[in-house]
């Protein structure tokens, strides 16, 4: 049996963790699977009970975190180098940047015979300043020579690294789609829907707007409560937004809200523009109480919560960022670029304009695309195909 060891930067709550996980659970019994990553961060909630529920164990490296910290990074290395030397695995496969950079110069020290990573997204634009974007770009382009593969989530993440930032070239990138269970999201809706509406004081008819996401600079929640005031001015006051998540910027948003005079808390039943809610772990219960979900970011791969968005039949307004043109229904949904406000401002009031009947959507494409099943298959047969060469 072939051994994979799987390294995520840490175990938050968020896509990867549900990737990573159900790669881990449903490759076996063909592949067995040692499951590795740091711990969560301060304003994020851990997302080991995702892994944990589908019966895996986890191994938590402490001295994994999101910043640069040369001694915890030397520490980290060292642990998956020794990790490497105890499992032996025939592949290792890393997901996301730090994971990335430390897991991959392990797994080479050690001649691991396969080395994959998956760039679930990236930071070469609006992240970093142009010298710290450049070394990125440098580092990531060395250890690309040295990867096996390289995993791209989506057609236009593929274009990206190959074409726009050059880190590898198009026939060392696969195209593989995130996977998830997105079953549990067609199921429970009207009584999600009416527990949702009933906790946060909304009525039968208010179009409820929401975000999800940490809260960090680069998700732009900025855009999305100046959006909210836009609604105020336009006068089209029959909503309440939510921005759902946690982090470090929570403190700055309250100030964006006191500048742009939107009215907010974090107590569920006050008659307010915007609910802070902290993060909900059974997303699903948001999203079906939800009309419209919002997405602001600068910079993404492929947006979770658009796609379960899509998977709960809810109307979406996005900027167009990263691989979301791949995976949103344009008859469900509105882009704008990230350098125009003002259409991002009315498609916002154009969503709330529509039918909220209306814009309850079914997307049976969403379920089969990006189902678990289909991710893990297509890994498999990436797997079969480089042992074969190798």
């Amino acid at each position: 049996m072939p051994k994979v060891l799987r390294i995520i930067n840490r175990f938050n709550i968020g896509g990867i963790t549900y990737n990573v996980s159900y790669l881990s659970k449903y490759l076996a019994p063909e592949y067995e699977t040692l499951l590795i990553g740091g711990p969560e961060e301060l304003g994020e909630d851990s997302s080991l009970f995702i892994a944990e529920n589908l019966g895996l164990k986890p191994v938590v490296l402490k001295q994994f975190q999101r910043e640069i910290n040369f001694k915890k990074d030397y520490l980290a290395y060292k642990e998956i180098k020794k990790i490497i030397k105890e499992f032996k695995p025939d592949i290792v496969h890393t997901h996301a940047s730090k994971a990335g950079a430390i897991g991959r110069l392990a797994a080479i020290y050690c001649k691991v015979p396969i080395i994959i990573h998956t760039f679930h997204g990236h930071v070469f634009h609006s992240y970093f300043g142009k010298f710290k974007t450049l070394c990125y770009k440098i580092i990531e382009r060395y250890l690309a020579k040295k990867s096996t593969a390289i995993i791209a989530i989506s057609n236009i993440q593929k274009i990206e690294l190959s074409e726009v930032f050059q880190i590898a070239p198009k026939n060392k990138i696969e195209v593989i789609p995130l996977g998830f269970d997105l079953k549990r999201f067609t199921v429970n809706k009207e009584m999600n829907r009416k527990n949702f509406r009933l906790k946060y004081n909304l009525s039968d008819h208010q179009i409820a707007i929401g975000i999800i996401g940490r809260l960090a600079p680069i998700k732009n929640h900025d855009l999305f409560i100046e959006s909210i005031s836009f609604l105020k001015k336009s006068h089209f006051l029959n909503f309440k937004a939510f921005i759902i998540g946690d982090g470090e910027i929570k403190e700055k948003l309250y100030d964006s809200c006191r500048k742009y005079n939107v009215s907010f808390s974090e107590n569920s039943d006050e008659n307010v523009d915007i609910i802070f809610t902290s993060w909900i772990t059974n997303i699903e219960f948001a999203l079906h109480g939800l009309d419209i979900v919002a997405l602001t970011s600068l910079n993404e791969g492929t947006p979770v919560s658009i796609i379960e968005a899509q998977a709960a039949g809810r109307f979406v307004v996005a900027t167009n960022v990263g691989g979301i043109k791949d995976i949103l229904n344009s008859e469900y949904g509105y882009l704008s670029e990230i350098s125009d406000k003002s259409v991002f401002f009315n498609n916002l009031l154009k969503a709330c304009q529509l039918d909220y009947k209306k814009i309850h959507i079914q997307s049976d494409w969403v379920l089969s695309k990006f189902s678990y099943e289909r991710l893990v298959s297509d890994m498999k047969n990436l797997y079969d195909r480089l042992l074969k060469i190798h």
